[in-house]
């Protein structure tokens, strides 16, 4: 299979300008001829659905939670980056997309990060204008703080609450358009597979929720906005209800999966407290402007944090990064905490977590100045925990979080499979293998408010004569009968072993051999004992009740099924990259000072993996090239 990026021609910074002058139009009139199904409602969802519903095309948006305000976009909380430049310190549209390629370790596309950082001034004035309260100045202007990987101040931030802020601005966008009748929205509706005819998306399989039933739906374009699916390890910053299954029946349809196994630690969470829990929370990567991290010196140390002298404290990250100190990227803050707890330095009840002090921050600054810019996330974590945070240090640790791979899909955003497009971390396109924070609210904004309206055009141009779509075909009929014989299969198993035990099992498979490090050993470790876990799921999982109404366990299982499969194909994506780079860290590729050790002559690609129901998955590359910057040596020192 040939591997079409569809990259405009021309310099670097005229190629979205020259992509939009010459994409194909469709007029008014005709839009309304033509009718869209966006899955996922959040920050991308809302935005794509609430934009093409506004341009006056027939859009179908559907969510699996009771409303799009549960979407996961609300957990991202310390910022939205662009490239303003407000702080007057250096910053530009070329150095933010500088930043995001180095921080991404060279693993992308020049031209999609460039679009990414070119798109991000637009954003702001987005947002402002729908009334999203980003912090201020005492002047009234726009204030910005810093994130992980860069040297400038770009991230603009509604204290702790930035995802949850930009998603209420997206859902009354969206909610305005379905009080027009421009947009329908399903809520408590699951995607259960995709529907291709003749090579193209054209609609998908739901169950509602609600009653049980499936219902068929059809579409001129599907677009895929569910997120990622980083809730795999099981113990994450992701909610409960998160999961990868509808971008995993679309690869199963024909749509490639793109370097699956590139997935972040994030280095930010509250750690793990017992063997019952069930997630993990996440503490802004913000509180790393102000926060110091450090361990005690003395290995098994046990006294309070407060009572333990400064000089008798590892600043680790500012000792091994001085240039970026404790805003060190995410792959690399979360390593070397690792790294500082596996040699016996952890803290806390379980020796699992490390120091994030304020104690400098409020000496220099005063506690009032602290409260403004972080006062409901050290609220969060008094209640969480217990502990003060402006008393004492708050412990955190590494954590499962977001998914750099994904469907494969062009400069355009469309998936192999002509018609489905995925947006916002669905798409693996613009971080490559590690993201920089702060980014992730900025790619799914913009991927749903300035580029799926011009990509999504373009393509149908060409499908204003094709008619409505009818979903009384046999490719409709085959799909609902394949979902009808998933889910019967899946309660005639009737074992004795409940769904969360094979999520719990995986989880802790992946964390342990293909999380923060993985090895060739670990990792055919791995695929082993995934496919042995796969063959008890498939006869001892237990599924009370039945299909025909509501049923909790029934979808878990399904989610968790396709987990399974998932997991098997990162480890298989992780085995055959014979390098280290971003979150993806081969303990056999390393400098003698434990750092990642890329290899640009063999593995300056992308891996996209294609479906192969009877044997092994396919691997296809996309080569990479890079004419603007340079790859070097990734240093943050």
């Amino acid at each position: 299979m040939e591997l079409e990026s569809k990259i405009p021609d021309g310099p670097l910074a005229e190629k979205w300008s020259r992509y939009k002058r010459q994409a194909k139009l469709v007029n008014p009139a005709n839009r309304k001829k033509l009718t869209i199904i966006v899955v996922g409602a959040g920050l991308a969802g809302s935005s794509a659905a609430a934009s093409l519903g506004e341009m006056g095309y027939q859009v179908k948006s559907f969510c699996f939670q009771d409303s799009p305000r549960r979407a996961h976009s609300v957990a991202a909380q310390g910022g939205v980056n662009a490239a303003k430049n407000y702080k007057n310190d250096g910053d530009s549209v070329y150095r933010m997309f500088v930043d995001t390629l180095k921080g991404g370790d060279f693993r992308a596309r020049e031209a999609n990060v460039y679009r990414l950082a070119e798109c991000s001034l637009a954003l702001i004035d987005q947002a402002v204008a729908q009334g999203v309260p980003f912090g201020r100045e005492y002047g009234g202007y726009l204030n910005n703080r810093s994130f992980g990987g860069v040297q400038v101040s770009r991230t603009f931030y509604a204290r702790g609450q930035t995802g949850q802020q930009l998603l209420l601005g997206a859902y009354q966008a969206l909610m305005r358009q379905v009080a027009h009748e421009n947009v329908k929205l399903y809520t408590r509706h699951e995607m259960l597979d995709l529907v291709v005819e003749n090579g193209k998306a054209v609609g998908i399989i739901v169950r509602n929720l609600d009653t049980g039933a499936l219902e068929r739906h059809g579409a001129h374009a599907v677009i895929l906005a569910t997120g990622g699916f980083g809730k795999i390890y099981y113990l994450s910053t992701l909610a409960m209800g998160c999961n990868g299954s509808a971008i995993w029946r679309a690869h199963k349809r024909g749509a490639l999966m793109a370097n699956p196994s590139w997935t972040q630690i994030h280095p930010t969470s509250l750690p793990q407290l017992g063997a019952y829990q069930s997630k993990l929370t996440l503490m802004s990567e913000s509180l790393r402007n102000d926060g110091r991290i450090w361990v005690p010196k003395k290995e098994g140390d046990s006294r309070p944090a407060n009572d333990i002298p400064e000089e008798e404290r590892d600043y680790y990250l500012e000792r091994r990064y001085p240039a970026f100190g404790n805003l060190a990227p995410r792959d690399i803050a979360s390593r070397a905490a690792k790294e500082r707890i596996d040699a016996g330095y952890g803290v806390g009840k379980e020796k699992n977590a490390v120091y994030l002090d304020f104690s400098k921050a409020i000496r220099e600054q005063g506690i009032d100045k602290i409260q403004e810019k972080y006062g409901n996330l050290f609220d969060m974590y008094k209640k969480i925990t217990d502990y003060d945070a402006y008393r004492e240090p708050m412990m955190i640790s590494p954590a499962a979080h977001f998914s750099m791979g994904g469907l494969w899909v062009d400069y355009e955003l469309m998936t192999t499979i002509q018609g489905l497009f995925a947006l916002g971390e669905a798409n693996f396109a613009d971080h490559g293998a590690n993201r920089l924070g702060a980014n992730s609210l900025l790619q799914a904004c913009v991927d749903g408010y300035f580029i799926a309206p011009y990509t999504l055009q373009n393509y149908l141009a060409d499908e204003i004569h094709s008619g409505p779509v009818i979903t009384e075909t046999p490719a409709f009929k085959e799909a609902e009968e394949s979902v009808k014989r998933q889910l019967s299969d899946l309660l005639a198993i009737k074992g004795d072993l409940p769904v969360d035990y094979f999520h719990k099992a995986v989880g802790k498979i992946l964390y342990d051999k293909c999380g923060l490090s993985r090895s060739a050993n670990g990792l055919n470790q791995a695929i082993t004992e995934i496919k042995e876990l796969r063959n008890l799921f498939s006869r001892s999982v237990c599924i009370p009740g039945d299909g025909q109404s509501l049923n909790s366990e029934l979808e878990k299982a399904g989610r968790v099924k396709d987990y399974l499969e998932i997991a098997e194909l990162m480890c298989m994506d992780a085995l055959t990259r014979n390098e280290s780079c971003g979150a993806h860290f081969r303990e056999e590729y390393q400098t003698v000072d434990g750092e990642a050790m890329r290899d640009d002559k063999s593995f300056c690609f992308i891996s996209a993996w294609e479906y192969n129901n009877s044997s092994e998955p396919i691997l296809h590359k996309e080569r990479l090239f890079f004419n603007e910057v340079k790859p070097t040596v990734r240093s943050y020192k």
